[in-house]
């Protein structure tokens, strides 16, 4: 059921299920995540069959058709969202419920149907306990509502996990890039410094650096520090986060330095970017 919001007397459309039994799925007008941590499943997902064994995830939008033939010793949880909670607010404390035109885009793909996205995304083994890390401290998040800016938190994780799931499924092989590529992603909120980056690839500085700017356009350093701005853009939009914590979360150390990084870059400060946004959505 929705989630109430003890801090601001509000209805969250929300919800966590700890134990996922399979037996309601797709859940009415949500977008549903669920991740099986144990045991494997057998069905028809939209008219295909479909076998997954932990460590797996599925991504199941209200249009789909999910049938379970068997099943062993599975164990999962999911989260699911109405898709109203993925509209951003104002930054006014006063008009705080009030829906502008601000909408999270990242990971949408992920719930539409082609030949590409099945609803079962492709998951690599370094990048699953990033996904559960994130998909635990979220659904911890649910329960504890910490203080009042909780629900911007569960945004914060929802993005970072869309995010990284619909990158992964952009990699159609694995070559030196594609391998540094799924590391920034999976990493960019930890330290990262050139020689990881190297390591992963197996090559030098010159030679990825030569590779990353034939297909990026750009250094492997400077494509992490493009793909940390974007995360933190779509925090500043999305989230009330304060600069503080959004700089933590996408891997700078100090949000000074953030702010000097994104100042940089974008030409405007963050708060500014956060306010030109929200400004500019709310007078279409």
């Amino acid at each position: 059921m929705p989630q109430f919001d003890r801090h601001k007397n509000r209805t969250v459309k929300i919800e966590f299920v700890t134990a996922e039994d399979f037996k309601t799925l797709p859940y009415k007008e949500r977008f549903t995540i669920i991740f099986i941590t144990d045991g494997n499943i057998t069905g028809i997902l939209n008219d295909r069959p479909m076998k997954i064994s932990a460590p797996g995830i599925m991504c199941l939008s209200k249009d789909d058709t999910i049938k379970i033939s068997d099943s062993n010793n599975i164990s999962a949880q999911s989260f699911s969202f109405h898709t109203d909670f993925l509209n951003s607010t104002r930054i006014s404390e006063k008009l705080d419920n009030v829906s502008t035109n601000l909408r999270i885009q990242t990971g949408l793909s992920l719930f539409r149907r082609d030949h590409s996205q099945t609803g079962v995304p492709l998951v690599t083994a370094k990048a699953y306990p990033q996904l559960f890390e994130w998909f635990f401290v979220l659904g911890t998040e649910v329960f504890a509502q910490s203080d009042a800016l909780w629900v911007c938190r569960i945004k914060k994780y929802l993005i970072q996990i869309l995010g990284l799931l619909e990158n992964l499924n952009r990699q159609a092989e694995q070559s030196p890039v594609d391998l540094v590529l799924e590391y920034i992603y999976t990493n960019y909120s930890n330290k990262i410094i050139l020689e990881d980056l190297t390591s992963c690839a197996h090559l030098n500085r010159v030679s990825l650096n030569e590779m990353f700017k034939e297909r990026c356009g750009c250094t492997a350093m400077g494509y992490l520090q493009l793909y940390r701005m974007q995360v933190a853009g779509d925090l500043l939009i999305h989230t009330d986060m304060s600069l503080n914590e959004i700089a933590r979360s996408t891997g700078f150390e100090y949000d000074t330095y953030f702010i000097k990084q994104f100042t940089a870059k974008r030409g405007v400060s963050p708060t500014s970017y956060r306010n030109i946004c929200r400004e500019h959505a709310a007078s279409i």
